[in-house]
């Protein structure tokens, strides 16, 4: 069995994401089950490079985890050749430029979303990676979340018949940060920092929507800041500039309407922090993070609107549990270990960063949709 070290540079662990998912969840948990088969005789090894800005909260990471390297310097970072793979998880602002800088190093990227903040950076950034012949990929992880994967088992098979509506719950209430800290960072509510909902949600809608159900053709959005003042990291207040909740409604290829809600001012009353109800002329389904219920034609019960009477039987209780019938692995990992087989091995992969764009896309139409008023088209990107 071959070893063959994979050095990768990863930029933006500080962040509460970064750290969790990408390093700890996906490269670190790669090393303790030994690295990556590849199948053929060799095993990839990843070996993270820790990059930021902050010496001090990189050295802490790396002591914690027994690695070995860390900078401050991204720029020599991606002039060492010993590196083979840039990934990005900044803060939004700060993505494209280091993207530009490490397709130019000829380096193989891997970033989180949105890859820049407008569309035609978004383009560009997909032009430059094809023209540097470089693999590129941008993480989709809802598309590798357990519910997600029992839903779209129901799609290939044909459970649902014809499509026929998507509706969509997602958020939770995060706190101002004066009396409560607040679970996400205060650059989420800045617009000038790359902040707001519908650039961090939609790209997710875009790619969960176009892969389970359609192309999105079209969009009508209102986008909103309900709480104007939140407090920072240090307890001062601040002027909430970005948009926390946005309500979307999407026409899809093929006729379905999606309608999804995203919020972080809502007080969570469903069984979990996002779910799909998806109802088709054959049947529906509700799917969550972990788990998916359906209902079928010829299952479906018979309700009669009587306000007069209590209801006397339980809603949820009439649908049946889809069963797991496979182990899911965390979906940061899982498409960690796709990108890996596709840099190294060859293995086929489409969630480049022209997938990325039509995250921006649609983000950035729904902006400009809330701010006309009215339902815009989403035309068809290529290169």
């Amino acid at each position: 069995m071959n070893r063959k070290t994979v050095r990768i540079a990863m930029n933006g662990v500080t962040g509460r994401m970064g750290y969790r998912q990408h390093l700890v969840r996906s490269l670190l948990a790669l090393r303790e089950q030994g690295g990556l088969d590849l199948g053929d005789g060799t095993v990839l090894w990843p070996e993270p490079v820790l990059v930021g800005r902050r010496e001090r909260a990189l050295r802490a990471l790396a002591d914690r985890h027994g690695l070995e390297h860390i900078s401050t310097d991204v720029d020599a970072v991606l002039a060492d050749p010993a590196v083979d793979i840039y990934f990005d998880a900044q803060v939004t602002s700060a993505r494209e430029e280091a993207l530009r800088k490490a397709i130019a190093a000829g380096k193989h990227v891997y970033t989180e979303k949105p890859t820049a903040t407008g569309l035609a950076g978004a383009l560009e950034l997909a032009r430059l990676a094809k023209g540097a012949g470089i693999k590129h990929g941008v993480v989709q992880d809802k598309l590798f979340l357990p519910g997600l994967l029992k839903l779209k088992r129901l799609v290939d098979g044909g459970f649902f018949g014809r499509v026929l509506s998507v509706r969509g719950e997602f958020g939770y209430w995060v706190f101002e940060g004066d009396w409560q800290s607040a679970q996400r960072p205060s650059w989420n509510y800045r617009t000038e920092d790359g902040g707001g909902i519908v650039v961090d949600m939609f790209p997710h809608w875009e790619y969960v929507l176009h892969e389970l159900f359609g192309r999105v053709t079209s969009v009508q959005a209102v986008a909103t800041t309900h709480i104007p003042q939140r407090f920072d990291e240090n307890g001062k207040p601040y002027d909430a500039t970005a948009d926390d909740a946005a309500y979307g409604i999407f026409e899809l290829d093929g006729g379905a309407i999606a309608q999804i809600n995203s919020s972080w001012t809502v007080r969570v009353n469903r069984d979990e922090l996002v779910e799909f109800q998806v109802d088709g002329t054959e049947g529906s389904a509700v799917a969550g993070l972990r788990d998916c219920r359906v209902q079928h034609r010829a299952a479906t019960p018979m309700p009669v609107w009587n306000p007069d009477l209590p209801a006397t039987y339980a809603f949820r209780d009439q649908w049946q549990e889809v069963p797991d019938n496979a182990e899911f692995e965390n979906g940061f990992k899982a498409q960690w270990e796709l990108f890996l087989r596709h840099v190294y091995a060859g293995a086929p992969y489409h969630w480049d960063l022209l997938a990325g764009a039509r995250g921006v896309q649609l983000a950035e139409l729904g902006l400009r949709s809330s701010a006309e008023g009215r339902r815009i088209d989403v035309p068809e990107i290529t290169l």
